[in-house]
């Protein structure tokens, strides 16, 4: 389903294409629950056949023959349940890994833009959590409404067929039920989605903490960090209070039912007993209908409880899935062809919010193969500048364009694929060293790795370490130094090998020896490539082919070291400064 779609159909609608696309297995587990229900329906009707005729006029034999079948009715029953509750629960997990994976999915369409303001946690609730209950949903949700509505309507008929009148006042009392019920199911889906909002802030605020543990340690903030803690599990309590008396109230009200059905109809029955228009078979056999009736109807509590989580995890999946990404393919997006990796920026303005301008009416020219440095102040625009050529945000004014091709008319996937970025921020997975650079291009062999590992210059590093390129690299590198991990970053660009470089402070963690070493890689590997370099150490971008200063975002110097330095300018005040620093 499309974003679209999902925008014009009711939560049931985008229930039901998920139960369709294994509708096999859902008539498989619809099929066996009806006849375990039919079978269910038959033995009190057989009981009164019993009582009322084959017992008094001795037909023995016609009595054990029945009995026999419905002996052997039963042990076809266990084969059915166990095909509902096997197959039936296989078919929840199929339903909800499909809503998983596209859920996963539509996430990972989503800008930059949106995960600057969604925390990680919060994701994280909506694609484990919030789709527990979703399982329990898709199996026993349309099994439960089948047996119920197999067995009440079943029981009914029968009933009818024995004295109307009882079976009228079930019919009555049956209305009331479910009205009362049904008003106890919306207040208990609404306090549902509730304690869902509170597991997803627990998950944020344990996403935060955990980490954020070594700065809380390291500040002694632990009783702090506690509190903050202590206090959303609290307002998880409270939801959870409000979610068990929700709860409490519903079986109560349940049970009462159930229990005032069967004293009703006992009453009714003994009346009309001594009044002599009915007889003790009929009154038995309409209360083991009574017993039948009672099972779906705790049937249909079960169900209500899982539609109120289920549903309340289902709104939240939607919710999501109607969300439009702001930067999509046009419809005739073509890949993109680099011939000579020229970018330009044309009138270019960009801001991440209505009241944040970062660029403004920016124009640049970026030859092919050229490398150009971009420096500045922090906040000036160099990253932003950088993070719009492979269209991680869109701009709102102008046009980027490499080799002429504007980025917007491209497909993302082949645009991104020729750029290689290096960023300030180094991120590993939780894997090894070699499958941390082969992620640069999947697929390469060991041989490629272990070189393009020499090319960074953390060759050496690795294979001192005891498991060589299959060492752990911990959470997010933690067992690395910074300088390792930015190595490791910096390996993934040689083994992807793109004709456009984007390096964002990519050596600010290395220390001067190992930068000047990997320099002369990076001169290599820039050769005949187009290059942009952000750097605050200005001393590593002498050789750049041009130097733009931006500041406020704005193109406000623009030269080769020694032209602007001769300017006395923006870039001298930086470069003078600095050097003052490094004396």
């Amino acid at each position: 389903m499309t974003t679209k779609e999902f925008q014009t159909k009711s939560n049931l609608q985008i229930f039901m294409h998920y139960l369709m696309r294994h509708k096999g297995l859902f008539v498989l587990d619809m099929c066996c629950a009806f006849l375990a229900a039919a079978i269910d329906l038959v033995y009190p009707f057989v009981s009164r056949i019993a009582l009322n005729t084959w017992l008094p006029d001795k037909a023995y034999k016609a009595f054990f023959t029945v009995m026999g079948i419905i002996a052997i009715a039963f042990v076809l029953r266990s084969a059915l349940l166990y095909v509902v509750t096997f197959w039936g629960h296989r078919f929840g997990v199929l339903v909800e890994a499909d809503i998983r994976l596209d859920l996963f999915k539509h996430i990972q369409s989503f800008e930059f833009n949106y995960f600057d303001h969604n925390r990680t946690g919060m994701l994280m609730s909506r694609i484990t959590t919030d789709l527990f209950e979703i399982v329990e949903l898709a199996h026993h949700g349309p099994e439960n409404i089948l047996i119920a509505c197999v067995t009440i309507i079943g029981s009914l008929i029968l009933v009818a067929t024995i004295e109307w009148r009882l079976a009228l006042i079930l019919a009555v009392l049956i209305p009331v039920f479910a009205i009362v019920l049904l008003r106890l199911r919306n207040r208990q889906m609404e306090v549902s989605i509730g304690v869902k909002k509170g597991v997803a802030r627990i998950n944020t605020q344990i996403e935060s903490n955990l980490s954020g543990m070594r700065t809380g340690k390291a500040f002694a903030n632990e009783e702090i960090e506690f509190q903050k803690f202590s206090e959303t599990v609290e307002a998880y309590k409270e939801n959870k209070k409000d979610f068990y008396k929700c709860m409490a109230e519903f079986h109560s009200v349940m049970e009462f039912f159930c229990c005032i059905i069967s004293v009703v109809v006992m009453c009714f029955g003994g009346w009309m007993i001594m009044k002599g228009k009915l007889d003790y078979v009929d009154l038995i056999t309409f209360c083991l209908y009574i017993n039948a009736f009672i099972s779906p109807v705790r049937k249909l509590v079960d169900f209500a409880e899982l539609y109120a989580s289920g549903s309340a995890g289902l709104a939240r999946f939607a919710e999501i899935m109607r969300i439009e990404p702001k930067i999509n393919d046009d419809e005739d997006a073509k890949p993109l062809i680099i011939k000579e990796g020229s970018i330009s920026f044309e009138n270019v303005s960009f801001e991440y919010n209505k009241d944040i301008g970062i660029l403004k009416n920016l124009n640049l020219r970026i030859n092919g193969g050229e490398t150009i440095a971009v420096v500045g102040s922090s906040g000036g625009g160099k990253t932003s500048l950088c993070q719009l050529i492979p269209r991680f945000y869109d701009i709102k004014e102008g046009s980027i364009k490499i080799d002429g091709q504007d980025v917007r008319s491209v497909t993302q996937a082949s645009l991104r694929s020729q750029i290689g970025i290096v960023q300030q921020d180094v991120f590993l997975f939780a894997d090894t060293i070699m499958e941390n650079i082969r992620y640069g291009r999947l697929g390469a062999s060991d041989e490629e790795v272990c070189e393009a590992a020499k090319r960074a210059e953390i060759y050496d590093d690795v294979m001192n370490m005891p498991d060589g390129f299959n060492t752990y690299v911990g959470e997010r590198g933690t067992l690395l130094s910074g300088g390792q991990k930015q190595r490791i970053a910096i390996a993934r660009i040689f083994l992807k090998n793109p004709p456009i470089l984007i390096l964002d402070e990519a050596t600010s963690a290395l220390d001067s020896i190992t930068e000047s070493n990997i320099q002369s890689a990076f001169d290599e590997l820039a050769d005949g490539r187009t290059c942009l370099i952000i750097a605050h150490r200005l001393s590593t971008i002498r050789k750049a082919s041009r130097i733009i200063v931006i500041d406020g975002g704005q193109i406000v110097e623009e030269g080769s070291h020694q032209e602007l330095l001769a300017k006395n300018g923006r870039y001298a005040e930086l470069y003078n400064t600095q050097a003052r620093w490094d004396n």
